[in-house]
């Protein structure tokens, strides 16, 4: 029998456990937006931002003024394009040629297989150097301290290890007007829970050199739902670490073209409801499992025995079974109680 809570698995360093939020402080370990980079990485290899597009120029260039407003001034832009038909290059080009001398822009095209291929084949491609890499959408604005907090915070987790970094997130309006915020975890981040739940939103994304090699040797599965939920599971089922800033680093924007949306608005909490009853999660679950499954040399044991205990049973009881074996939860009660309701009604 798998059985995994809190005090089991692999080493996850988490940030929500019971302490107190002091300024300049991430729940207890340093992470000052003020330190100096170079005096943290020393000759670390120089931090790429990671950029997907599709159709973005609405947003695009507040964006692009926002990552010049760093204070870490130390970056490099990649971009992967999926195809815009709008203005999207025209800007990109024209902030390559602002930057020129102090950021290098490279453009890349995408896929076309949708924003999580997108981004992971970006992550994996070749032409993108073993460094720390910060993950970006295309129409958000990032607050001036959200890369040294990122690479500062990378830098207190072990080097050895694959280490993911997340922040939370004000949302806005299309107008940047907040409408609300991501909340802090109430429980801790661990493979257990990354299986039923994503808490790292992508936008606020950094990783250390050892979880980009962990990327690409898993490669670009089929089928995955998120890019960013596949990273939170795969750096704390192959024993990785996670960190949660605290600090809202993003301002997240809301609007009617976002592929996905904050789930802690109204609507978008109906629609994750929605999903549950009608299957979808169910399949985006399932198509995680068979992600994970064919990662699983890269796994620890405990991993791939939950992972193993998941993909037998067939839906109904015997997989609500499965998942109460494998201690899997979401960060809220009610919608732990729903998930195992949508599994024994055979939704998962």
């Amino acid at each position: 029998m798998v059985r995994n809570n809190a005090r089991r698995g692999p080493k996850v360093i988490d940030f929500t456990a019971g302490q107190t939020r002091l300024s300049g402080h991430a729940f207890g370990r340093e992470i000052s937006a003020c330190s100096s980079p170079e005096r943290v990485f020393g000759l670390a290899p120089r931090l790429k931002i990671l950029l997907c597009t599709l159709n973005g120029a609405r947003f695009l260039h507040e964006q692009l003024m926002s990552f010049e407003a760093q204070s870490l001034t130390e970056w490099d832009l990649v971009v992967s394009d999926d195809g815009s038909k709008d203005e999207t290059l025209e800007i990109l080009a024209g902030f390559r040629q602002r930057w020129q001398g102090r950021h290098e822009v490279s453009v890349f095209e995408g896929p076309g297989r949708g924003v999580a291929v997108n981004y992971l084949g970006l992550l994996c491609r070749p032409e993108v150097p073993v460094a720390p890499v910060a993950l970006s959408d295309q129409d958000d604005v990032w607050h001036p301290e959200k890369l040294s907090r990122a690479m500062n915070g990378l830098a207190v987790l072990d080097e050895r290890k694959p280490g993911l970094y997340g922040a939370l997130s004000t949302h806005v309006n299309a107008q940047m007007v907040p409408v609300g915020s991501a909340r802090v975890p109430a429980r801790p981040l661990s493979f257990a829970n990354a299986l039923v739940q994503n808490v790292i939103s992508g936008q606020t994304v950094a990783l250390n050199e050892a979880a980009l090699h962990l990327i690409r040797r898993a490669g670009v599965p089929p089928d995955l739902p998120f890019h960013d939920w596949w990273i939170y599971q795969l750096v704390t089922a192959a024993g990785g670490q996670v960190l949660l800033d605290p600090e809202r680093v993003v301002a997240y924007r809301q609007h009617e073209n976002n592929s996905i949306g904050a789930n802690t608005l109204l609507r978008g909490r109906l629609r994750r409801l929605r999903q549950i009853l009608d299957g979808t999660y169910g399949r985006w679950i399932q198509a995680n499992l068979a992600a994970l499954a064919g990662a699983e040399e890269h796994l620890t044991p405990e991993a791939r025995a939950i992972v193993s205990t998941l993909a037998d049973p067939r839906p109904g009881p015997a997989r609500a079974r499965a998942m109460w074996r494998a201690g899997l939860y979401r960060q809220e009660p009610h919608a732990t109680a729903l998930v195992y309701l949508a599994a024994l009604l055979g939704r998962i």
